[in-house]
């Protein structure tokens, strides 16, 4: 059995989840709403300010599925009260990063700038202070959505291995190389 699968969700206090006939389940928090359409074959169960996924049979695909709706339902509680945030660095000279409301500007090297409209439902905010790499930082309450505008920033200019110079996220550990004089013995 999916052991993510198996594992209750607790709904906090101050969140709300309604399960519609048609299988969507919607989660209203504090910080916003998330809706997400569940497949017909999974039974959506809340009671005592638990909820928990159940599947109909041992199909690879009921198993599959299973502990995926559980993760996404998970992820959809916590955005609502906690919210997710990330967080990425400009590392090269001469790359900025400057924001007016949704739309991000980026200087990453090449001929001409960036501009990259965001969704409605992240927030971002820039920092670029002295001595220091500049910094993107993005916040919103749907995981999946901040996961895919983190990852499109970050394909503009993906590290390189020898510098480092790119986009990266802050922590991330890049793998260097060597460079050619290492080849030489």
């Amino acid at each position: 059995m999916s052991r993510i699968g198996k594992a209750p969700i607790n709904v906090p206090s101050g969140v709300t989840i309604t399960v519609s006939n048609d299988n969507v389940v919607t989660v209203k928090g504090p910080k916003g709403e998330l809706t997400q359409a569940v497949d017909s074959d999974i039974t959506v169960n809340q009671e005592d300010g638990v909820v928990t996924v159940t599947r109909p049979s041992e199909q690879k695909r009921h198993k599959a599925l299973h502990g995926l709706y559980r993760s996404l339902l998970n992820n959809m509680v916590v955005g609502v009260t906690e919210g997710y945030k990330i967080s990425q660095e400009l590392v090269g000279v001469g790359y900025r990063a400057t924001n007016t409301g949704n739309t991000l500007d980026l200087v990453l090297g090449y001929s001409h700038h960036y501009v990259f409209q965001l969704p409605e439902e992240i927030k971002v905010t820039t920092t670029s202070e002295k001595g220091q790499t500049p910094k993107i930082i993005l916040e919103s309450i749907d995981k999946q959505l901040i996961g895919q505008v983190a990852a499109k920033i970050r394909s503009l200019r993906t590290p390189e291995p020898y510098k480092g110079k790119g986009i990266k996220f802050v922590g991330e550990v890049l793998r260097r190389k060597a460079g050619k004089s290492a080849s030489k013995k």
